[in-house]
């Protein structure tokens, strides 16, 4: 009876699936093999694209009549310091007594394609039946569900597809722009950098966040302050009195003035002023007065890049080094699959939600944690989340959201600190969505303060107060979690205390005439927009190039993003390795360098739609059709090398 082999992407992760087949024999070199089991690794890349050189010497040299350098047949060769771990897979490969192959690499794109370069340098045994093994995360039953169910490896072929052709459009994109800009540009940035010589980085993912940084940068630096006056009165008794806020209104005198700023200012302190000697001596009446009860429900669960920016604020670190502890995390059977997009979960990992849960509260050392566990089952909070908006399988693609599994807690004590703490907040945001809503109370409450009678003219004056009454899921993601102010708040900075203020609003009555205690008038001023900090980008690369604050709008618009999951903590990376932008290591801040905005000017003259984050993503969609079969990849392979030979056309006529 012949053998299974089964190839894992790395060392460790071989010795997860070893225990789980129980295959306790000796280690040999480079694989482990029982009876029925064979079990080797590859250690990320064997297998890597040939430079253009290895097609023609002449090729090494950077020459514009090379180029546009497009190969019709792909030469791909063996990396040499993993070539004998190589030499060891594509051995077992075409042994004859293997039966079945498992593709175990990792469970996404860049997973698929390290696996399917060894499988077309190795030639495996033809009479084998090639299997591919898709897991959620690293625990036994999951390993096990994992070989039990594998499915022909020929139905992911389209994502193999998807994953090659991504790898052919970086590398077309960045040798042939990279070696043009160099040869038409590259003197000339050498001059202004003041250096011998310098070539020019181009990328399709990487040139597209540069634009979005220097764009933002620029935007900072050429933003001018604009100063304008806002009207605040205060109503009431003097010793329970309220501020509320001018905003014009229809009835307003100043409707559709060319003396405002905005509905909430004047352009002039002078005009302000002229307003406020309006207003003395008149009455005060509130002309509404809205309660309301709100409640807000739990965030959505993490993706990559949800904790990525949220690691970023916390703790101050790059997305590259988020990830890096995520996958050990996931290595140590802590929590399910990284590199994913969703922010929900399947029915069917919903339907058995409570094995996580049980596990959390069987295994997990930690008091907090313990009394977040206990005060559920205390308080009865259900488990069933399947009609909620956690569950929803048409917004899963590979894999659902990072959740903990609720095992590998024999690990826990040995990770480093900063581990734990991004463990716990997982975790927190796990139990979050099992508990209720939090609660507010709210008034909101409008003054009209009529200036002439005859020509109806009212202004409008507008405060509200809000405080949290019942904490909900606020009790596991404290204030820290969200921003402080949701816990009691008003329109208006007032000294008093927004509980008080909620009081003294409450007591008002629609109708109710008010005395006028007095108006000011307070500066404000225009702010520039932020600049990115490494967590924010990832998220602004998510949403194509958009930084949305609002965490429900930004799940609501989310499509076709810059880059992967995988990705894009890397692009970052390598734009700040070859000094194209800087991160502060204290605030993780990101600005670019002198060298990078000159490279932007150069890429903004010569081929602008390169910063166009709408382009960089519908190329990513593109690939995502190749892998849903919407697509054939021969008909994206063709728009590429059109659009590489239209770019070279349109620029080599400029020189």
């Amino acid at each position: 009876m012949g053998k299974s082999l089964l190839i894992t992407e790395k060392p460790s992760v071989a010795m997860e699936f070893a225990k789980a087949l129980k295959i306790t024999t000796n280690r040999k070199n480079g694989y482990l093999e029982s009876d029925k089991w064979i079990i080797t690794w590859c250690v990320g890349h064997l297998v890597t694209m040939s430079y253009p050189e290895k097609y023609d010497e002449k090729l090494k040299f950077w020459r514009l009549d090379t180029l546009p350098f497009i190969p019709e047949n792909w030469k791909y060769e063996i990396i040499p310091n993993v070539a004998n771990q190589f030499n060891i897979v594509k051995e077992l490969m075409q042994r004859e007594d293997i039966d079945e192959i498992y593709n175990a690499g990792d469970s996404g794109r860049e997973g698929e394609y390290i696996q399917r370069l060894v499988f077309m340098m190795a030639k495996p045994n033809p009479k084998a039946k090639m299997k591919r093994v898709w897991i959620d995360s690293q625990t036994e039953e999951e390993i096990l569900r994992g070989i039990r169910e594998a499915k022909p490896l020929s139905e992911y072929d389209s994502l193999s597809d998807s994953a090659y052709l991504r790898a052919k459009e970086d590398y077309l994109i960045g040798i042939n722009f990279s070696r043009l800009l160099s040869i038409i540009y590259g003197r000339r940035l050498a001059q202004s950098l003041q250096e011998d010589k310098a070539s020019i980085s181009v990328g399709r993912v990487m040139t597209c966040v540069l634009g979005m940084i220097v764009s933002r940068e620029r935007e900072i630096r050429n933003f001018v302050k604009t100063k304008y006056y806002k009207i605040v009165g205060e109503f009431g008794e003097s010793n329970s009195s309220f501020k509320a806020e001018w905003k014009v209104n229809e009835k307003s005198k100043y409707f559709e003035s060319p003396k405002l700023y905005n509905e909430t200012g004047f352009k002039k302190e002078s005009d302000s002023k002229e307003f406020i000697s309006l207003l003395a001596g008149k009455n005060a009446v509130i002309s509404s007065l809205k309660k309301s009860k709100q409640k807000e429900n739990p965030p959505l669960l993490f993706n990559l890049a949800e904790i990525q920016n949220e690691c970023t604020k916390r703790f101050k670190i790059k997305p590259d080094e988020t990830l890096d502890v995520i996958q050990n995390l996931y290595e140590k059977k802590l929590v399910t699959y990284p590199r994913t997009d969703a922010r929900v979960l399947s029915t069917a990992v919903a339907k058995e939600i409570t094995k996580n849960l049980n596990g959390i509260a069987r295994g997990m050392k930690d008091t907090e944690i313990q009394g977040y566990i206990k005060k559920m089952v205390d308080e009865k909070y259900s488990t069933n989340i399947l009609k909620t908006k956690y569950v929803n399988d048409s917004k899963i693609t590979d894999h659902y959201a990072i959740i903990p599994t609720g095992q590998g807690y024999e690990n826990f004590n040995q990770l480093p600190d900063l581990q734990k703490q991004i463990y716990k907040v997982i975790v927190k945001r796990f139990l979050a969505i099992f508990y209720p809503p939090a609660e507010y109370s709210k008034v909101q409450v409008t003054v009209d303060v009529e200036i002439d009678k005859e020509k109806k003219n009212i202004e409008n004056f507008y405060v509200s107060g809000k405080v949290c009454v019942n904490q909900g899921y606020l009790e596991i993601l404290k204030p820290q979690d969200k921003n402080k102010k949701e816990m009691g708040k008003s329109n208006i900075n007032q000294n008093n205390d927004e509980g008080s203020n909620l009081e003294i609003l409450k007591n008002l009555k629609k109708g109710q005439k008010i005395e006028i205690q007095n108006f000011e008038i307070k500066e404000a001023e225009t702010s520039p927009p932020s600049r990115y900090n490494s967590g924010s980008l990832i998220l602004a690369m998510e949403n194509a190039g958009k930084l949305i604050e609002d965490e429900e709008l930004r799940e609501q618009i989310k499509g076709a993003g810059i880059g992967t999951s995988a990705t894009r903590g890397g692009i970052i990376e390598k734009l700040e390795k070859i000094r194209y932008i800087e991160i502060n290591k204290k605030t993780q801040i990101v600005t670019p360098t002198d060298k990078g905005e000159k490279i932007y000017d150069i890429v903004k003259q010569s081929m602008p739609d390169m910063l166009n984050p709408k382009l960089t993503a519908s190329w990513e969609k593109g690939l995502d059709m190749v892998a849903k079969k919407e697509i054939e990849p021969d008909e994206f392979m063709t728009k590429l090398k059109k659009y590489i030979n239209s770019k070279f056309d349109k620029l080599v006529v400029k020189m």
